[in-house]
């Protein structure tokens, strides 16, 4: 494939935004070479400047469920937008769209909107931080939750050390309060809460990662997680900005039969647009200013335009009683298909996958946390990315992001796709 006019675009883009790009892992940095720039997008393909065709597993790293440009939503949008784009006031549609999320996820009242994943996390803490008058939190490495300071610490010298600022900009004094621990592992949080008695006010975590290539939990590992919260007077909060309406209806939550203190959304409940949510039972909530004292605010949340999309989308979803079914068994028969012809062609990996998450770690080891994860990060990742992408197929540019199966995936572009790992591996 010719990226002539997307090589261009970079080149203009890197005179007036920093790396020409908007968020880093566009960048293509971790792989090398130059990122395509898109032109438009319709069902399961994305369609870039030079006008090259691609069977499209990000989905815009995961809102894209239905596929893109799904109708219902774009009327919507279309629709609302003749009404206005922004208000600055309260409109009926945030409170539909509330209605409808609430009746979908167990174990949530209320819900406040926000505009985006990074957003709704970075509230969800301040709230359990004011909820619980505590300061610290507890991380995984692996997990990511925005680039708020809170999150961009990395591990310190031990299970039980204090963290330390990973970011240039993020203070010693905001890392003294987060504490790391790694990912599926139980007593390495017991570890923790035994060296800050008290101290803690919530545990965050993906409860399915997607940020170290799609990392599920472990048997147990979300039920031990809710005793030892529940014990020490913790609150447990799941970032589902990936997850939430992505692998069940009612997320995460749902899927494992386990409640969570706070959720934070994101992705699949704007449809696409930019919007973040996070929700709790009422007497979390209600700790929210206006009628408490933690304050978050935002003067474009509830856009009305982000709202329109997101109703139109999860009304779509909540219609749909078999979507999550077939989501799945698209995603088992893409599993199936590139572990057959990975093994036939002796190439060493391994691959995880639940609901319409997958990834292929090119490492034989079990993939359970980000230590793991990181094993697949390797030249083999960078030449199959580069071979898929040529064989216009177009995954993640980084081994540590999980892929996304999208309903409008045919059957046919599953063949493709694997037809495209058997003409890879080869090289590999």
């Amino acid at each position: 494939m010719l990226y002539k006019r997307s090589s261009a675009l970079f080149k203009d883009a890197e005179h007036v935004i920093p790396g020409g790009v908007n968020s880093p892992v566009r960048a293509f940095k971790a792989v090398g070479g130059t990122p395509i720039f898109a032109k438009s997008a319709k069902g399961a393909y994305v369609y870039d400047e030079d006008d090259n065709r691609f069977i499209d597993y990000i989905n815009s790293w995961g809102p894209m469920l239905l596929g893109h440009a799904f109708e219902p939503v774009v009327n919507a949008v279309i629709e609302k937008t003749k009404q206005g784009t922004s208000f600055g006031m309260p409109t009926e549609i945030e409170t539909k769209i509330a209605e409808l999320a609430v009746s979908m996820v167990p174990n949530i009242d209320k819900i406040r909107f926000v505009n985006s994943g990074t957003e709704a996390c970075m509230s969800a803490v301040r709230l359990a931080r004011g909820y619980t008058k505590k300061d610290k939190i507890i991380k995984f490495a692996g997990c990511y939750h925005g680039h708020s300071d809170s999150f961009l610490i990395q591990a310190g010298s031990g299970a039980v050390t204090f963290g330390s600022p990973n970011s240039p900009g993020v203070t010693q004094g905001t890392a003294k309060d987060t504490l790391l621990a790694r990912y599926n592992d139980i007593d390495a949080i017991k570890a923790l809460i035994e060296a800050n008695p008290d101290e803690i006010a919530c545990i965050i975590l993906e409860p399915v990662a997607g940020n170290m290539g799609c990392i599920p939990p472990k048997a147990n590992f979300l039920q031990d997680l809710r005793s030892l919260c529940d014990a020490h007077d913790i609150l447990l909060i799941f970032d589902e900005v990936m997850t939430g309406f992505r692998l069940a209806k009612g997320g995460c939550q749902e899927l494992f039969g386990v409640d969570a203190d706070i959720i934070c959304f994101g992705k699949v409940i704007g449809g696409g647009l930019p919007v973040g949510a996070f929700a709790a039972r009422e007497e979390i909530m209600n700790h929210l200013a206006p009628l408490g004292s933690v304050y978050q605010a935002g003067t474009l949340s509830g856009n009305p335009l982000a709202m329109a999309a997101g109703f139109a989308m999860l009304t779509s979803i909540d219609n749909d009683a078999e979507l999550f079914q077939r989501l799945a068994e698209k995603t088992a028969y893409l599993h199936k298909g590139c572990s057959e012809v990975l093994i036939a062609s002796g190439i060493t990996h391994t691959i995880n996958r639940i609901g319409s998450m997958i990834s292929i770690h090119f490492s034989e080891d079990e993939v359970v946390d980000f230590e793991s994860s990181a094993k697949g990060n390797n030249d083999t990742f960078k030449t199959f990315f580069h071979g898929m992408l040529n064989e216009g197929i177009y995954i993640a540019p980084s081994a540590f992001e999980t892929w996304f199966i999208t309903d409008a995936l045919s059957y046919k572009d599953l063949d493709e796709t694997i037809a495209a790992v058997e003409k890879v591996a080869k090289s590999l």
